[in-house]
Order: C-alpha cells, then sequence, then structure tokens
C-alpha cells in the first residue's frame, strides 16, 4: 500500500534534524530505513530533495518546496482527526513547545501556565526558559519569544510588547560611587556587561536639545549572558546595568533600582515578539496560546492579530 504520509513525516525529520541517524531515533528506524524511504520519494519525483555529504545535508531548491508542502500536508491530516475528534470542532490539544527568554519567562510567562492550561487543559506544555537564540526547526520549538530585529524570514511574528531601554543603579550602588552626571562619567563607574551580544555593550546616548545619537563603549568587572542574572546583580549593587525596562519597572516602583542618566536616554525601543514557524494553517494550540499570551502580556504592547 502506498503510504506517502508515512514518507513525508520521514522526510521532514530528516530535513529538520539533518540527518538520518536522528530522524531514525526521533522514529525508531534505522537510518538505512530513513535513507531509503527518502530516495523512494527522490525515485518517484524524478528529483534530488537532499544533497548529502559525510559531514552535511542540505536541500535542493525542490526539496524546500517538498519540505514546506509536507510539513502543510501532515498539519493539515492532524488538524482533521482533531476536528473530528472534537466532534466538528478544532479543540486545542498536543504538546506545545515554548522557548522565551529567562526574564520574560520569570516576568510574563510562568505567572501565564496555570490559568492557561485552566483553559485549554488538553494542552501540555514544554517551556524552556533561556537567553540564547535557538532555532525553532532544530529544536523542534513550536514558539520562541524572542526580543530585536527578526533575521528569518521564514518565520512569522506577533509583536507582544514595546519596552524602553534604561540605566539603573541601585541605591547603595549610587550611594558608595555617586550619581554619573554625564555619559562621560561612566568611565568611572562598573558597567555591568553582557557576554553573548557586543552591541549590547556600547550603549546609546543622545545629548539634550540634540538629535544625534552616539555610541559609548563601556565596561565592568562581570558579564552574564542573561538579562535576569543583570538584574540581580545590579540589584546587589555590583554596578549598573542598561536592560529593557520590562526586566526592571517592579524594581524601580519599590525604589530598588534608580533610572540614571535619563536626560540622556535615546528612547530606543526593545521589540519583544513570539515567533512561529510560517504556515498557511496555525495549528489551534498555537494560535490559543499566542492570543492568551497576547492578551496577558500585550495591555500596554499593541499587539496585533496573527497573519
Amino acid at each position: 500500500m502506498d503510504n506517502r504520509t508515512g514518507e513525508m513525516e520521514v522526510f521532514v525529520s530528516a530535513a529538520e534534524l539533518q540527518s538520518f541517524s536522528a530522524a531514525g531515533r526521533r522514529l525508531r528506524l534505522s537510518p538505512s530505513a530513513v535513507s531509503k524511504l527518502v530516495t523512494r520519494i527522490e525515485d518517484r519525483l524524478g528529483t534530488r530533495l537532499l544533497v548529502r555529504s559525510t559531514r552535511s545535508m542540505t536541500l535542493t531548491p525542490e526539496g524546500e518546496v517538498y519540505l514546506a508542502r509536507a510539513r502543510q500536508i501532515l498539519a493539515d491530516i492532524a488538524e482533521t482527526e482533531q476536528i473530528v475528534a472534537g466532534g466538528g470542532k478544532l479543540v486545542p490539544r498536543g504538546l506545545l513547545r515554548v522557548n522565551a527568554s529567562v526574564g520574560f519567562g520569570e516576568r510574563y510567562l510562568l505567572p501565564l501556565v496555570p490559568l492557561f492550561l485552566e483553559a485549554y487543559p488538553e494542552v501540555q506544555l514544554d517551556i524552556s526558559l533561556s537567553d540564547g537564540v535557538i532555532g525553532l526547526i532544530e529544536e523542534r520549538t513550536d514558539i520562541a519569544i524572542r526580543s530585536g530585529a527578526m533575521d528569518d524570514s521564514s518565520l512569522k511574528a506577533r509583536k507582544l510588547l514595546e519596552s524602553r531601554r534604561v540605566i539603573v543603579a541601585s541605591p547603595d550602588y549610587l550611594k558608595t560611587h555617586g550619581m554619573p552626571e554625564t555619559p562621560i562619567d561612566l568611565a568611572n563607574h562598573n558597567c555591568l556587561t553582557f557576554n553573548f551580544r557586543r552591541s549590547l555593550n556600547e550603549w546609546p546616548f543622545q545629548d539634550p536639545g540634540s538629535t544625534e545619537i552616539y555610541r559609548l563603549p563601556i565596561s565592568g568587572n562581570s558579564s552574564v549572558n542573561s538579562g535576569m542574572i543583570m538584574r540581580r546583580l545590579c540589584l546587589a549593587g555590583c554596578g549598573l546595568c542598561r536592560v529593557g525596562q520590562f526586566h526592571v519597572q517592579p524594581d524601580i516602583e519599590a525604589g530598588l533600582l534608580i533610572p540614571v542618566l535619563e536626560e540622556y536616554n535615546p528612547e530606543d525601543i526593545e521589540l519583544i515578539h513570539a515567533v512561529f514557524a510560517g504556515h498557511e494553517h496555525l495549528a489551534a494550540r498555537i494560535r490559543a496560546f499566542i492570543d492568551f499570551l497576547a492578551g496577558y502580556v500585550g495591555k500596554g504592547g499593541k499587539s496585533a492579530p496573527i497573519p
């Protein structure tokens, strides 16, 4: 019997993982079985879909088209079965993998989890918090919460939040080291830095009455890879830091952190999006979570509907 959907599932796994062995482990098949099934598809279509070498595997242009359509067909089949099983109604269900930065996760995502699971009890959440950028396909992640510009045009995004960046310090640090009056004064202060993104360690400023924005390199005795760790060091009086205001707004309101050099703040904005693979029909569990998250976070976030 012709089992093209099964072949598609094998091909999608091989293409996503870029490995017949990894695809075999995912599907409980031998690497040779995966290779034979991919070759069978190519023979039937009369074209090469994957270019294999001893160390890499890349998609041909035809393979890109086949991968996109195969993903959609498999998603449509799963959605059809869900509709039938749900009595004609598409009920969000199944495993949903979400990745977010530590700061966003602690501030917004984790408090949302019990509310979402109460509303959608047939969804199982798999949440990872990390400040490194992950590949959605490679990590089999449904939704990633990311800040900054979108680099991958194959992904879609929904804006969740706009947050200006601020420089802050604890009252104890400022009492000991003094309040910097101008950006040049930062040369005499301990400025906490990130070790994963060089541009974050050159702080932009704009002089009062000027439209020109300039950047100053800063340095300090501590580098971290997480906005939340940065916040905690700053709260402990270790130095000044520059982060998205959403990280530290409760601390500012409580008087635990004090904004610094606000008259020189260029009001640059950090955009935070929910990012997901661009499919024509979005899985119900993904759409439900993004809508729920946008409603929870987006009161001041000017969120837009999913495209």
